[in-house]
């Protein structure tokens, strides 16, 4: 078929330069989005007086008619096509005729996917953002069910301080917390409408691009029509976003795929979010949990890829930037989809409590507070600390913990150990001793959770 643009050329477009140059095939998902803006530009050029009121009227029953085809599968959108515009716009030029050809009056295909992929990626993070409030609910129920389950907490993955497992999600949901603020944050520096700005340097036309900004829910338009049709900040920005997303969510199954061990045993993922072996029969394997770690470095690429794309370009618009929407889209489906199954996967998921309390009984959690128990019978910290540095040699040796050591035993170590050592460094007292704000004692979580409530109810 003829192009859009073909009338400057006196041949037809090599076949393989044809279909290396199309992105029909991807940016197809832009189709919503293409019909959206498309009709509000064309309310602009009625208001405005650019053309007639009928043949507005016109177009835009055209588009409505298009819209409405693709949508009930009378119309598809093949590869006959350059792109979803030009898709759009030959349609509308089939079924309506001459007035279709006014349509992209006073815009650029420039402008129009610069307009289309802010339109896509906006609505993609109003999803986004819910599916991670959906995520803050359900790590916020585990917060609140579990202010005195008590487990250990890691430094280098070596047993530390007792802490409680809702002390260790909070860590989580403020991780999740931040990445909602960020797409907040993206959201209103990205809500600045580009239309209007045509290829590069604006149009004569008298256009009204308050009102299309208006229309289709911007804060306004963009200040810059060069920077309006090359810039995609906001892309590497919403990338980046996802990349901290997926990071924190690998992290997260890090855990819960150590949790699920054989050596652990402290959770037990539902059946419906794990797969079995082909030969073991035994097995119960956390794939969501991996696959979710494994697609991270998928976003990841795409964040580089799109670095990469826009590092070298000139203003303003180049071909290159065609390359942000296939690493764009796929990194959106592959967060939305992995916050989506990773919060079925917590909602389901159990905990073994008393595997991690006897885990952290086990592990010196409570060295620390021996310490600061020799510290608060008037020894030094340094000379505290190397007292019970003996002493866990010496429980290592015999394999006891602090706590199974008779006082004697203290004793021959210390003189300053007496018999209330042991209720100093119970679990229970190492965990309800540590009431500073951000600590793991129950009241400390009951006023974090007052607070995440109030927050979240906010939202």
């Amino acid at each position: 078929m003829a192009q859009l643009w073909g009338g400057r050329f006196t041949k037809e477009t090599d076949q393989q330069v044809y279909d290396f140059n199309a992105s029909v095939s991807f940016d197809k998902r832009l189709f919503d989005e293409d019909i959206e803006g498309s009709k509000a530009h064309v309310m602009m050029l009625g208001k405005c007086g650019i053309i007639s009121h009928d043949e507005m009227e016109s177009i835009i029953s055209g588009l409505d008619g298009i819209y409405a085809d693709v949508k009930e599968g009378k119309l598809e959108i093949t590869s006959e096509y350059e792109d979803i515009h030009s898709f759009v716009e030959a349609n509308l030029i089939d079924r309506i005729g001459d007035a279709g050809k006014k349509m992209h009056t006073g815009r650029s295909r420039n402008d129009q996917v610069a307009l289309d992929m802010r339109l896509y990626t906006r609505k993609n993070i109003e999803g986004l953002k819910a599916e991670v409030i959906s995520l803050l609910h359900e790590l916020l129920k585990v917060i609140e069910d579990n202010t005195t389950t008590f487990m250990p907490g890691f430094t280098h993955l070596q047993k530390a301080q007792p802490v409680t497992l809702s002390h260790h999600f909070a860590a989580y949901f403020e991780m999740f917390k931040r990445d909602l603020l960020r797409l907040n944050d993206i959201y209103e520096r990205m809500n600045y409408c580009p239309l209007g700005a045509g290829a590069l340097a604006g149009t004569t036309y008298p256009l009204d691009r308050d009102f299309v900004a208006k229309q289709l829910g911007f804060y306004g338009p963009t200040a810059n029509s060069m920077d309006s049709v090359s810039d995609r900040d906001y892309l590497i920005e919403y990338l980046s976003a996802l990349s901290i997303i997926m990071m924190h969510l690998s992290r997260f199954c890090e855990e819960i795929i150590i949790w699920n061990s054989n050596e652990y045993r402290f959770v037990n993922i539902d059946d419906a979010f794990a797969t079995g072996s082909s030969i073991m029969p035994q097995k119960k394997n956390p794939d969501i949990a991996e696959l979710t770690r494994g697609k991270c470095g998928r976003v990841y690429g795409s964040l580089m890829s799109l670095l990469t794309t826009m590092k070298g370009l000139p203003l303003a618009y180049n071909k290159d930037m065609q390359e942000d929407k296939e690493v764009a889209f796929d990194s959106m489906d592959t967060a939305g989809n992995c916050v989506l199954l990773f919060t079925k996967m917590i909602s389901t998921m159990t905990f073994n409590t008393e595997t991690m309390k006897e885990s952290a009984a086990k592990g010196f959690t409570n060295a620390t507070d021996a310490a600061d128990y020799l510290v608060s019978k008037g020894v030094p910290f340094r000379d505290a600390h190397g007292i019970i540095g003996q002493i866990v040699i010496y429980c290592d040796t015999n394999s006891k913990s602090i706590e199974e050591c008779s006082l004697e035993e203290l004793r021959s170590v210390s003189e300053y150990f007496d018999k209330d050592i042991y209720d100093f460094i119970s679990l229970k007292t190492c965990v309800e001793k540590r009431l500073t704000k951000g600590g793991p004692a129950p009241l400390a979580m009951d006023e974090y959770i007052k607070e995440s409530r109030e927050w979240i109810s906010a939202l």
